[in-house]
């Protein structure tokens, strides 16, 4: 590991000023340390001299002056680096969270290739953000600062010694690179047992974060202990590694610590010899003495510091390896169910990514996601036009399909491949077809999760003629959709803030009159709070067909001219089911929609002669069409 990384000065602002101030501090701190040795050499000589306080008082009084201000440039510094590190770890979550979300597309583990390591899994990159980026504050505030002095101090104090002494000064010059080379060696040993013990804490975060969302599955299939037990032994595996790593570091202390003082020794026999034969004077003796340990002191604290950065270090490597990952290809996948299910459908359960904007908890990630998305083009294209703030009027117009090919990375076979289709503005399409044919992929299209591999996706607004889907600005295309999807994300926020998820700026009337032609005002109404009831993580108050509904709910407060639903009556009881079909009905009266759907019955009932229907074949492995 290079002492300090190049890519964290390019992406942390914060980094270049904080390396500036720890210069100059670091600059002015040996200064006074030089100072102070000359000061303590003379009144110590003076003493021992017979002088008195009437010719030492000044000598003294300035020994204590430079002692306070070197004290107080030290915690000034420790100051500006503790800033620094906040700032700096704001930065990188920032950019993780921006590049996760990447341009609005759906992000999700991705296996390695050619014996690479993957992309982290959800609980991983919670660890990641969390504990891993805050484990900078040391290397910020500690290692760095010391790095500064470990490059100044030792060469100021052996010009000193070598004008004070040469003799001493030559035994300081072949001395002090031993500790850099031990350092080195050390150094490599523990890089290794450090990044082992990180991989291990992330492995244990993303498992714990597994466990913790199937724990009900778990429970009924009676498998909860077993992976109890899988916890317990991952746990252990980062004790060891955690005490391995710590018994390095100590051992490492020691053993420059030893050889500093040996050198310091060997500093003080050979003036002690001379003074003692007559050959060197008594200050310049006291000098050479209080300044040699402090040759060696800023090497000896680069080394124990950089142990305890060891971790933060670690985790910005893993940050910086995930944003390149990414850099130049377009994030794919999603949470459930796609390709990491064995499915060919897209993103059926990703949150709210299609409705984007403004809740407690989430703004900052949304804010992400919009400065993401205006500043990249898709697909290899020009950049779009940047965001307007407001719907695309293509939105309310015509979508062709042409040639559409789509192959998430990692699969063989293609989700979509030579899809032909045109949905005309205010058609209602009903998409069938068997598991896996891609019906979701086609809704991930069009909420630009993802980009087609192949072919062309087009859009022509009331009036005007056919652009490509991606030339226009994603955030403005999102304005102009809302998605049902079939487990839709509820925030543990209040019903109202969930409801005007697609709307912030939704009044309390809109969001009631929302939930009214959804169905959902009467049992939001019971609820202890009303529209004010927080839902839980997930919306855990509300019943599968209750969640439903408050989605349904979202999107017509969003009033977007195209409508997106992803199996919305799935796994609903025959009285939720009857509420979400009226709820869908008011929902796509004068709007475009695009329906997918296995039970197809519901919607010829409710839509009648307004739905036409498409069927996706399932594609086999040869790439080819079966039925």
């Amino acid at each position: 590991m290079k002492p300090l990384d190049p890519r964290l000065v390019r992406t942390a602002s914060a980094v270049r000023a904080h390396l500036a101030v720890s210069v100059a501090s670091g600059a002015l701190i040996t200064g006074l340390i030089l100072v102070q040795a000359w000061l303590l050499a003379r009144a110590v000589t003076g003493a021992w001299r017979g002088e008195g306080l009437d010719t030492l008082g000044w000598v003294v009084g300035a020994v204590a002056a430079v002692a306070v201000v070197r004290a107080l440039l030290s915690y000034l510094a420790e100051t500006s680096a503790l800033h620094s590190a906040a700032r700096t770890k704001s930065q990188l979550r920032r950019q993780l969270v921006a590049h996760v979300t990447g341009s609005g597309r759906v992000w999700a583990a991705e296996p390695g290739e050619d014996g690479e390591q993957g992309s982290p899994k959800a609980g991983e990159l919670v660890t990641l953000a969390t504990r891993g980026l805050d484990a900078l504050d040391d290397y910020f505030a500690r290692y760095l600062p010391q790095l500064v002095l470990a490059a100044i101090v030792p060469l100021a104090v052996l010009a000193v010694v070598f004008w004070a002494d040469w003799i001493s000064g030559i035994v300081i010059l072949v001395t002090v690179p031993l500790i850099p080379v031990f350092m080195a060696l050390i150094g490599m040993h523990t890089q290794q047992r450090t990044d082992r013990q990180w991989k291990l804490l992330s492995r244990l975060g993303g498992h714990f974060l597994d466990v913790v969302e199937g724990l009900p599955t778990l429970a009924v299939f009676r498998r909860a202990k077993a992976q109890a037990e899988i916890l317990r032994r991952v746990g252990e595996d980062h004790r060891r590694a955690t005490m391995g790593t710590l018994r390095v570091a100590f051992l490492s202390a020691f053993a420059l610590e030893l050889l500093s003082t040996l050198a310091v020794a060997l500093v003080a026999v050979e003036v002690g010899l001379r003074l003692l034969g007559g050959h060197m004077d008594y200050q310049t003796a006291l000098l050479v003495l209080i300044l040699a340990p402090e040759a060696y002191l800023p090497l000896r604290e680069v080394g124990a510091r950089f142990h305890a950065s060891m971790e933060g270090v670690s985790a910005a490597e893993q940050v910086f390896t995930e944003l390149e990952r990414g850099r130049g290809t377009a994030r794919t996948g999603a949470a459930a169910p796609g390709p990491a299910d064995g499915t060919a459908d897209g993103p059926r359960e990703a949150g709210e990514t299609g409705e984007a904007s403004d809740v407690p908890g989430a703004a900052r990630a949304a804010d992400a996601v919009r400065a993401t998305a205006a500043a990249t083009g898709a697909g290899g294209s020009p950049a779009p036009p940047p965001a307007t703030g407001r719907p695309a009027p293509a939105a309310g117009g015509d979508i062709r399909f042409e040639d559409v090919e789509l192959l998430y990375p990692g699969r063989d076979v293609p989700a979509l491949s030579g899809l032909d289709l045109e949905v005309s503005a205010g058609e209602h399409l009903l998409l069938t077809g068997p598991s896996g044919a891609g019906k979701s992929t086609l809704l991930s299209l069009l909420l630009r999760l993802v980009e087609p591999t192949r072919g062309r996706v087009s859009v022509r607004a009331p009036g005007g003629g056919w652009q490509p889907l991606d030339g226009v600005n994603a955030d403005d295309w999102r304005l102009g959709t809302a998605w049902v999807p079939q487990s839709p994300y509820l925030f543990d926020v209040s019903v109202a803030d969930n409801i005007r998820l697609g709307a912030p700026d939704a009044s309390m009337e809109r969001v009631r009159e929302a939930a009214r032609l959804a169905e959902a005002d009467a049992f939001v109404r019971a609820l202890p709070d009303g529209y004010g009831t927080r839902l839980g993580e997930r919306g855990a108050r509300l019943s599968a067909g209750q969640r439903q509904r408050i989605a349904l709910a979202r999107a017509l407060c969003r009033d977007a001219p195209l409508v997106l639903l992803d199996e919305p009556t799935a796994h609903l009881d025959p009285e939720n089911a009857a509420a979400v079909r009226t709820a869908v009905a008011r929902l796509l009266e004068g709007r475009t929609a695009v329906i997918v759907a296995h039970d197809t019955g519901w919607a010829h009932g409710v839509l009648g002669d307004t739905l036409r229907t498409a069927s996706l074949p399932l594609l086999t492995q040869e790439g080819s069409a079966s039925r």
